[in-house]
């Protein structure tokens, strides 16, 4: 009888605790959480009302700009009394010893934020670059992903970051996305929520915040929202089926925080324009009431032109806040915001409640995070510590992992040591890595594109595709001459296609009389490393297409090849 009374009140606990916020720390106690929700209720009650408002924004800190920049956030910071800050590009050092200046002004202890979806590097370009979301989609074993978002963690912590704006759960139907693509882990719903529940988990286990994004669904877009705003036009019944469902699958896993995009979805808000990021029906009325989320509900930047170009800075935190979101991110107008919200709730638009339920939510959520008990962090050695040996190993393996081998008709891998291989290097990125990789273990023969003509007919010719992937947006499209060079070789040669980018590059190009084709995903040392081993027999190749790349082409797609150090 003791122990179900006992599980009754721990329940009750619990249900409590999820009504200020969902993110909890993993095997919590009973009474850490009554110590929590002393902490909020006591420091809630210890700001005045202008400090309760300051905890509803979050601005950017650039270490790449002027003085004149950081002074400004440093103004903020002492007189706005805000709740966070999201660091932007590109001084580690630097930016731990700010965050510390700032904390240390701070009455209460500021949430940092990042997007560093494929870890820091996103953001500071001497840390490691983690693969893509669309690379790990390929992964089949979802535990690669966890390791990987727990180290970003780690990364995190060392420079006193508490928030990874990620991961992405926008279902990239549309290839011609100029904004998600790279950044979704793919098409198809299932893959999706996999591979971001534990990309999550990897996060929150390490006690880093999680925000899933872009509600209500960015995927099939054309347009980028930091320039313009995006529509989505489809039917309820499709944004439910594949935009909203991954969202939905996540919502009662304990996921921190929910980023809401700025998109015009017609079938959910029906005032013209109006974008997700500023709509109560999208907000509360889908989102917390019928989705049941309560979780942090974060805006994307305000800064982005799709609502920037459209609102005043300050009007647009204000209509964020009335709309539902806890935080206006990046905000660019803290001051007047807050005083158009307090307008608000002096003419009773905003009830004084819905304001303590924000900032309480936030509050608890920096306890959990353990920010009640903030530590300066050491900027000594901090570039080692971001990037070492133990990023290239982890990081290796993922794209080993990823490499998803498509066809291999007459079974030209694993290389065979024995046999001179010729490697046409195509398009625009450097190849030298794999070419110096391959050459360790097989016999490799470069020719330049103009060169093909004196290669001997039969013989077996590897074709490097190599785009440029130093920013996760850049195009995916194979040149026509590339895609001449390919139609030749195929001709009278055994040719083994390698593309060292996105898998719809494959798109529009014949490869019914190419033999081998295998996807990389991606084009730097690290995959075409993992690559180079993988087609000489060291690891294995088990991936699986993430996208719908055509009609031939399906999500799913992608054949088993063991180790084989010999052929």
């Amino acid at each position: 009888m003791k122990k179900l009374v006992f599980n009754f009140l721990l329940i009750i606990a619990f249900s409590a605790s999820d009504l200020s916020a969902q993110y909890q720390p993993k095997d919590i106690s009973r009474s850490d959480i009554k110590k929590a929700n002393q902490w909020v209720d006591q420091t809630y009650n210890s700001l005045s009302q202008d400090e309760k408002l300051g905890q509803l924004f979050i601005v950017a800190l650039y270490t790449n700009k002027d003085d004149n920049h950081i002074n400004q956030v440093r103004n903020i910071v002492t007189n706005d009394k805000i709740g966070g800050l999201i660091l932007m590009q590109d001084d580690a050092a630097r930016e731990i010893n700010l965050v510390n200046e700032f904390q240390q002004k701070s009455k209460v202890p500021l949430m940092i934020g990042m997007d560093a979806e494929w870890g820091l590097y996103q953001r500071i370009n001497t840390a490691h670059k983690f693969p893509w979301a669309m690379t790990l989609g390929a992964i089949q074993d979802k535990d690669l992903i966890y390791q990987m978002a727990a180290k970003i963690a780690e990364d995190c912590k060392r420079m006193g970051i508490n928030w990874d704006f990620a991961p992405v759960v926008d279902v990239n139907t549309n290839p011609n996305n100029p904004i998600i693509g790279n950044r979704s882990f793919g098409s198809e719903v299932s893959n999706v929520t996999q591979s971001a529940l534990s990309y999550a988990n990897g996060l929150q286990d390490n006690n880093i915040l999680a925000a899933i994004k872009h509600f209500p669904g960015h995927g099939d877009t054309s347009t980028d929202s930091h320039l313009d705003l995006p529509v989505v036009s489809h039917s309820l019944e499709r944004l439910n089926k594949i935009e909203i469902a991954p969202f939905k699958a996540l919502m009662n896993k304990g996921i921190g925080g929910v980023m809401v995009a700025h998109l015009y979805v017609p079938s959910l808000e029906s005032g013209k324009g109006i974008p997700a990021s500023v709509s109560k029906k999208i907000i509360t009325d889908l989102l917390k009431d019928k989705l049941g989320y309560k979780g942090l509900i974060i805006t994307d930047a305000l800064n982005m032109g799709a609502v920037a170009n459209k609102y005043k800075p300050g009007e647009l935190d204000a209509l964020a806040f009335k709309a539902g979101n806890d935080i206006m991110l990046f905000s660019q107008g803290v001051a007047e915001g807050k005083k158009l919200i307090q307008k608000a709730i002096d003419k009773g638009e905003i009830s004084q409640s819905r304001v303590e339920e924000s900032v309480k939510k936030i509050l608890l959520t920096k306890y959990f995070l353990g920010l009640n008990q903030y530590k300066p962090k050491n900027p000594d050695n901090v570039i080692y510590d971001i990037n070492n040996e133990s990023h290239t190993k982890l990081v290796q393996n993922l794209y080993a992992n990823a490499l998803t081998l498509l066809k291999d008709e007459k079974k030209l891998l694993p290389l065979n040591s024995n046999t001179t291989y010729y490697y046409v290097p195509l398009e625009e990125a450097p190849y030298q890595t794999f070419a110096n990789q391959l050459n360790i273990n097989s016999k490799i023969i470069i020719k330049k594109a103009s060169e093909i003509n004196s290669i001997p007919a039969n013989s077996t010719v590897i074709v490097g595709f190599h785009k440029d992937n130093s920013t996760a947006y850049k195009p995916y499209k194979i040149s026509s001459e590339s895609k001449k060079i390919l139609a030749d070789l195929s001709k009278n040669q055994n040719v083994i296609l390698n593309v060292f980018g996105s898998a719809y590059a494959l798109k529009d190009i014949d490869i019914s009389k190419v033999s081998t084709v295998l996807v990389s995903y991606e084009n730097n040392d690290d995959s075409m490393t993992a690559t180079a081993d993988a087609i000489n027999g060291k690891t294995k190749i088990s991936g699986r297409l993430p996208v719908l790349v055509n009609e031939k082409l399906k999500p799913g797609m992608g054949i088993d090849l063991k180790v084989s150090h010999t052929k």
